[in-house]
Parts: structure tokens; sequence; C-alpha cells
């Protein structure tokens, strides 16, 4: 095998650019196995110098059917790195394996990606790649018995990916277009003040922002927000109209990049 055939094959395995398979090949001399434990470890302290820094762009990203559902926040530096392929192909499958685990962040860390490699190796694999800050933040799981998950998400950069996520839960017996049509428009009640304050200063808008969260977390105040549907209404008027039995907002979540 020449040195460009063991640069290449390297390059295929590590990830790595050019230049570190050839440093790393020269360093080992020859040695495959020798030159990607010199990459694999060059890696780690490259991604350990990185985590100093701030990353506050990233994405949410939502995984899961009707009866489980998983939201996963992923942090980086800046949005162009939020829009990279790899990194989107990455928060992908990280997305199914949240699930999979029920947002139990220690075993996510240690689940095995596609790629044989677990999911720790891989995001220190793609912080040296990338040359940015990557972090796994908040994760969160809905499953309950007899319920039924919605899912809304804002500014979507593709598919499941996007910047701000909300999942409701709710609760009934009740399997119906009308369950459905409500669910779809109780996760525009939970963001609709924020997409009013958008025209607002951005300090301002936060605040009001994350008032109005704030107060989503109480689980007798979401039922007291005017109906986005037909404003003069609260929620629980709507609900009691429906005349839908054991109707029940179970639990709702919202992940935003940001806040």
């Amino acid at each position: 095998m020449t040195d460009i055939d063991k640069v290449k094959k390297l390059r295929q395995s590590t990830g790595a650019g050019f230049k570190d398979c050839n440093a790393a090949l020269k360093e080992s001399n020859g040695n495959l196995d020798k030159a990607s434990e010199i990459l694999r470890i060059k890696g780690i302290a490259k991604a350990s110098k990185k985590m100093s820094r701030n990353a506050s762009e990233g994405v949410i990203v939502i995984s899961g059917d009707v009866n489980k559902t998983s939201l996963v926040e992923v942090n980086c530096e800046t949005d162009f790195v939020a829009k990279n392929s790899e990194f989107i192909n990455f928060v992908k499958e990280l997305s199914v394996l949240n699930n999979n685990c029920s947002s139990n962040l220690e075993e996510l860390n240690n689940s095995v990606m596609q790629n044989n490699k677990s999911v720790h190796d891989n995001l220190v694999d793609l912080i040296s790649k990338i040359g940015e800050k990557i972090t796994i933040g908040n994760a969160k799981t809905i499953e309950h018995k007899n319920s039924k998950n919605f899912i809304y998400q804002h500014s979507v950069i593709t598919d499941n990916v996007s910047k701000l996520g909300v999942v409701v839960s709710l609760e009934t017996s009740e399997k119906s277009d009308q369950l459905n049509s409500f669910g779809k428009q109780l996760e525009q009640e939970l963001i609709s003040e924020e997409l009013k304050n958008s025209g607002k200063p951005e300090e301002i808008a936060k605040k009001i922002s994350l008032g109005k969260i704030n107060k989503f977390k109480e689980d007798n105040s979401l039922m007291t927000q005017d109906w986005v549907m037909e404003p003069k209404k609260k929620v629980k008027e709507i609900i009691s109209e429906m005349n839908i039995p054991d109707l029940k907002i179970k639990e709702f979540i919202r992940l935003k990049i940001g806040d």
C-alpha cells in the first residue's frame, strides 16, 4: 500500500484532514492503527481546548411517534455550523438514539452510532473536524399511557431539525379528527405570544417571552390562556365545548435555542 493509499484509508476511517493524516502516518512510521490512535488523542485535545468557548447557537431535534416523543438540544457556536450537513446528519441520528434511551444523557453518550463509535467519540471527532464547541444540551421525553403526542416546530432547518420545538401530550380515550385538530392548535397556543413579540426590540421581546413561558410552567395557566383560534375564549372553555370525555393536557415541553 502506497503512502497516498494509507492517507486515503486513514481519512476515510477517521474523517481527519489530509495534513493531519499525513503527519500522523509519519509519526507512526506508516502504521495505520497507531496513526489512528494519534489522531484520536489529538482530536480529544483539540476538542478540550474548545470547550471553554460559548456555544449559543444550535438546533432542537424531535424524534419518536405519537406515543413516545423526544426532544434533544444540540448547541454549537455559529448558525453556519448549525446548517452544516455533517452536523445535521449527526444530530438526526443522535435524536433517534435519544428517543431510544428516553433522554438519559449518560446512556445517550455511551450509545453506539452507525459507524460503530459511541456518541461521545463521534462528538469529539465532530468538534475536532468542524472546529467549534458542540455540546448536547437539554433532552426531554414524553411518554404517557393512553396519551397522544403532538409536535410543533418553528424556524425549521430541515425535516425534524429546527430552532424551536414543542411537544404536547393529550390524555383521552377519544380518537377523532376533532382531537387531532385541537392538539395541533394547542401547540400554536404555546408559541403564539412569542411570535406576537417578534417586532419588538430583541431584549424586550426576550423578557416578555420568558415571562410568558414561566407562566406556562404552571399547570393551570395554560388552561386560562386566550385560545389562539378564538381569543375571546380560554383554553379550558374550548375543551369544555368540544365535549371530549376525560380529556386532559397531560404534559407539554418547549425547547428553544437561546433560552
